[in-house]
């Protein structure tokens, strides 16, 4: 059998990268990840992808500064990011406008819904800790206390995927 991806995985420790494996291996990390988020996506569209984010935003960051463009994005992931969050400042006359985006990678659209939870909670910390540093990652937890869990569990689901890709349901 051939020695399964673990790019999603790096810098984990290795005794855990070798439970992936044995898992791959066995064919049971895909049902494994299966049985523990059964519910099916349910954002799939950018309306709902920008009514979620909004209401997040307003539950937990109503001081941060608005969010213009919230949408599903076919350029970004799987190989690099899974989301972006950018902030661009515009020139118009005398007045300089900002504006806050929030794309994440259509890839989510087929994911359980706890782990496009996760991304989008990442993305919202944005808007107010830009870097990934302590006060960042305190900000997720806040948002979401199962952040890091969700994070591995989603860097398992796309090892998972790498393997047999899921079909589209687009």
């Amino acid at each position: 059998m051939r020695s399964p991806s673990l790019e999603y995985l790096a810098g984990y420790p290795a005794t855990l990268l070798e439970q992936v494996r044995q898992l791959l291996d066995e064919g049971k990390l895909r049902p494994l990840l299966e049985a523990k988020y059964p519910s099916a996506p349910e954002i799939t569209n950018d309306r709902a992808l920008y009514e979620y984010v909004q209401e997040l935003k307003g539950r937990f960051l109503r001081r941060a500064p608005p969010i213009s463009v919230v949408r599903f994005d076919d350029r970004i992931g799987p190989k690099g990011v899974l989301g972006l969050h950018t902030h661009i400042s515009r020139v118009q006359g005398s007045r300089t406008k900002a504006k806050n985006e929030v794309r994440v990678s259509s890839l989510l659209k087929t994911t359980p819904p706890e782990l496009l939870h996760m991304v989008v909670v990442h993305e919202l910390a944005h808007l107010k800790e830009k870097d990934h540093d302590k006060a960042f990652y305190q900000l997720c937890v806040h948002i979401e206390p199962r952040y890091h869990e969700l994070e591995l569990d989603l860097r398992l689901w796309l090892t998972a995927r790498a393997e047999a890709p899921v079909a589209s349901t687009d």
